[in-house]
């Protein structure tokens, strides 16, 4: 659908250079999606991997994001590979809802209530981040605990829309459970993609 270089406005590596390839294609269908323009891949034009390698490694950073959409939609096992080739770590943000493709270094899991993740994608995942738009997302969210690798990093979100009211819940639970971060979408504050 698009790609582009910029920081990376949430979860784990937040504030570091990224180079996003976010993928067209979605059947998970959030309702407080952002880029509800990607789910219907066919609106988009098909590129080659080779062109999307080429893109990616005219920029110094090297974390190439692969997100979506639902990125696991497509096989990307070709496309990680080539990524790799130019010395990118590749990281992905993805639901979960299909089964992993490609040579990852970051997964970054956001799973959806109404769509579940696989337990194969769950035991993978190097970063659960939960997007909270009602307070029981939060007791959701601890529901993944038993299936977690020791070290998968805890993240609750606000969503953007419902970030006054989620905010403060999110604060007290993870004064309370010290094991979990906030994330914020801080691209938005900064105004960039």
């Amino acid at each position: 659908m698009e790609s582009f270089y910029t920081i990376q406005g949430e979860g784990h590596y937040q504030g570091r250079a990224a180079y996003f390839i976010r993928l067209a294609g979605c059947d998970v269908g959030c309702h407080w999606c952002d880029v509800k323009e990607s789910w219907d891949a066919s609106q988009h034009p098909m590129q080659t991997i080779e062109h999307m390698v080429a893109e990616a490694s005219a920029f110094t950073g090297r974390i190439a994001v692969i997100t979506g959409g639902e990125p696991l939609m497509h096989d990307l096992t070709n496309l990680t590979a080539q990524l790799k080739q130019e010395g990118f770590r590749n990281h992905i943000e993805t639901s979960g809802a299909h089964p992993l493709s490609g040579e990852w270094d970051w997964i970054c899991l956001s799973p959806k209530k109404f769509k579940a993740p696989l337990p194969s994608v769950i035991e993978a995942c190097d970063e659960l981040k939960i997007i909270v738009f009602h307070s029981s997302d939060i007791e959701w969210a601890k529901t993944f605990l038993p299936k977690l690798k020791k070290g998968c990093k805890l993240f609750l979100q606000p969503e953007w829309s419902r970030q006054e009211e989620m905010l403060p819940q999110i604060i007290s639970f993870v004064k309370e459970n010290p094991e979990w971060e906030i994330s914020l979408q801080i691209h938005k504050f900064m105004n960039i993609p």
